[in-house]
């Protein structure tokens, strides 16, 4: 190893003295240089023998079959730039050596210090000079050393199917290398085990000051196939070699005798067989059948199911034409050339068709109509948790539900109306209750709310609720009205502020309370938001899969068949009927009481005469 730095030494000197392409010559005409340098021979030695172990693992490439390979690079200050530089090369040199490609080699790398930088993912490039030019624009972050933090990133992220990794199902072999120089700043143990749980086989590179527990604690079994450890950046070559000839062991495929009857897939000291298109592996693991795909029983086509090598495929009887859901059929024009009356959709079946309501929503005797809150007038306000432990694809469920909610309104301007806020550490007004006049109006605004994420300041979202959402300004209807205010606050967990002021100040307004909880939502707190009785303005649900569910509650409380403002008559206050009516019903308010206070002033006149009876 000593000779191999002599001569790279001696190799980095005639580069700086001679450089590539200069027009300078090596000057042979020295009786002490010519020995040393003019012999082609001993020149050709001295440039191959350690270029080629540093920057290039000698050997044809390598084909190991698919696999998915990330790079987790080690890129904090403790890593000085010729260190980075030099591994920098190391990557590049290891590069040369894989079979890239995308049903080969799929490549990924990722730098951490005290955070996690993607410098290309597994599904980004299928061309070593794409990757080669990404690495060698690769700037290190010069921070700490969080690698329990890249172990998490790679795990959850590198090697996920949105970035390029491929199914599990597909049984491609998934490997992570890091590379680090320190000991970590945070826990790696853990994260770790659960990295290799998921079948990612992890190599430990330890360079320097790397700390050996560490590398232990990260590294797959067997340690001493899956730990390495290098004195200095110079070194790492040694890593590639070995890490090299790990990967290139024997193609087994390619021996022969796997007794695979369609294809034979390669990995890294073992091999598993696969079928073509079309067909499934059979319990032998080895032959492969035609897949039935209509024989599952859960092909859902209406009329018939063809099995094809795509998949199964839906046809329709003669007569009818394939819905775009690929399953249901349609009768041709049916329900566009008759006048079928339907409120809500026309399905054609055949020869006939018939009426569908919404989900929420029944339909009536008559076939044709679907039941709503049409005997109530509603000001009803959602507060919708958007805090971050919601999560998106659960808060898109969160807006199907409400939009299920609207389904079951009577929504106009002189019916119910509907608005919308949202909370997290901050409140924001969606949509007023004055602004849609119509359910299609008020279901597509709420598909177009942005989840905000962050903390979840319930109490801030009742005050605001209570100071700002029922006013008249916002749209709601003047309490002369006798318009029943509503409030439905839908969250998933405990809040951050004190929600039981402004939980009672809303109750004091005269606002009918419901609260809706999903998952870790705090009972107590669910009770202390509902109006009473709890049990008719209190829903749970234990995961927002399952929220429908509640949907029946909701409309039983919210609608009734007398519920809410039902048989509620609006009326203007400035139609000359009702003032006459108002001032009738003032005046006598107003002589009622001046009867009572002629009673209570006689009252005291009589104690008054008594105490000075007795004096």
């Amino acid at each position: 190893m000593t000779q191999n730095k002599s001569s790279i030494n001696i190799i980095a000197l005639l580069f700086s003295l001679y450089p590539p392409g200069s027009n300078t010559s090596v000057p042979c005409h020295s009786s002490a240089m010519r020995g040393l340098l003019c012999s082609p021979l001993l020149m050709l030695l001295l440039f191959l023998q350690p270029w080629a172990t540093q920057l290039q693992f000698a050997g044809p490439r390598c084909r190991t079959g698919p696999l998915d390979l990330v790079f987790v690079i080690d890129s904090s200050r403790s890593v000085r730039p010729f260190e980075f530089e030099t591994m920098r090369q190391f990557l590049v040199g290891l590069l040369r050596g894989l079979d890239v490609g995308p049903n080969a080699t799929r490549v990924g790398v990722i730098q951490y210090s005290s955070q996690v930088q993607s410098v290309f993912p597994l599904g980004a490039f299928s061309r070593r000079e794409d990757m080669e030019r990404a690495i060698r624009a690769l700037v290190p972050l010069a921070q700490g050393t969080m690698t329990g933090l890249a172990i998490q990133y790679a795990m959850n992220v590198a090697f996920s199917v949105a970035e390029g990794a491929r199914p599990p199902e597909a049984r491609v072999p998934r490997v992570a290398v890091i590379v680090t120089d320190g000991r970590p700043q945070d826990r790696v143990a853990e994260v770790a085990a659960q990295a290799r749980a998921r079948g990612i086989e992890i190599y430990a590179v330890g360079v320097q000051r790397a700390d050996v527990g560490s590398l232990r604690a990260m590294a797959s079994p067997p340690l001493d196939e899956h730990v390495f450890l290098v004195e200095s950046f110079d070194l790492i070559q040694e890593f590639g070699l070995q890490f090299q000839g790990r990967l290139c062991g024997k193609d087994l495929c390619a021996e022969g005798g796997h007794g695979c009857q369609h294809q034979c897939v390669s990995t890294p000291g073992t091999f598993h067989c696969a079928c073509n298109p079309g067909y499934q592996l059979a319990a032998d693991n080895k032959s492969c059948l035609v897949v039935d795909h209509c024989s599952f029983g859960n092909h859902s086509c209406q009329h018939e199911c063809v099995s094809t090598f795509g998949g199964p495929r839906c046809y329709c009887r003669e007569g009818h034409d394939l819905l775009p859901d690929g399953r249901s059929c349609q009768a041709r024009d049916l329900c566009n050339g008759v006048d079928h009356g339907c409120e809500f959709q026309c399905v054609s079946e055949g020869l006939s068709y018939r009426c569908l309501c919404p989900e929420g929503q029944q339909l009536q005797a008559d076939g044709k109509s679907c039941n709503r809150c049409r005997e109530g007038h509603v000001d009803l306000v959602l507060l919708v948790d958007g805090s971050k432990s919601v999560r998106p694809q659960n808060f898109e469920l969160v807006k199907r539900f409400v939009n299920q909610i609207v389904d079951f309104l009577d929504v106009s301007p002189e019916g119910t109306r509907v608005g919308l806020v949202q909370f997290s550490s901050r409140v924001r007004t969606e949509f007023p209750l004055g602004r849609y006049g119509t359910a299609a109006e008020v279901k597509q605004a709420v598909l177009a709310v942005e989840y905000m994420e962050r903390g979840t300041m319930t109490g801030l979202a009742l005050r605001h609720m209570v100071e700002h959402s029922f006013s008249e300004a916002q749209g709601a209807r003047p309490r002369a009205l006798n318009v029943p205010r509503v409030g439905l606050v839908f969250t998933d967990g405990r809040s951050q502020d004190d929600i039981s002021v402004w939980a009672a100040r809303a109750k004091e307004e005269g606002i009918v309370m419901y609260a809706v909880g999903v998952g870790k939502a705090v009972e107590e707190e669910l009770r202390q938001i509902a109006s009473e009785p709890a049990e008719l303005h209190v829903s749970y649900s234990p995961d927002f899969g399952t929220m429908t569910h509640l949907l029946d509650n909701l409309r039983g409380s919210i609608c009734p068949e007398e519920g809410i403002g039902a048989g509620t008559e609006l009326q203007s206050p400035c139609e000359c009927e009702n003032l006459v009516e108002f001032q009738g019903r003032t005046l006598g308010a107003l002589e009622k009481l001046t009867q009572n206070l002629a009673q209570l002033t006689a009252r005291l006149e009589n104690l008054e005469n008594q105490l000075a009876t007795q004096k």
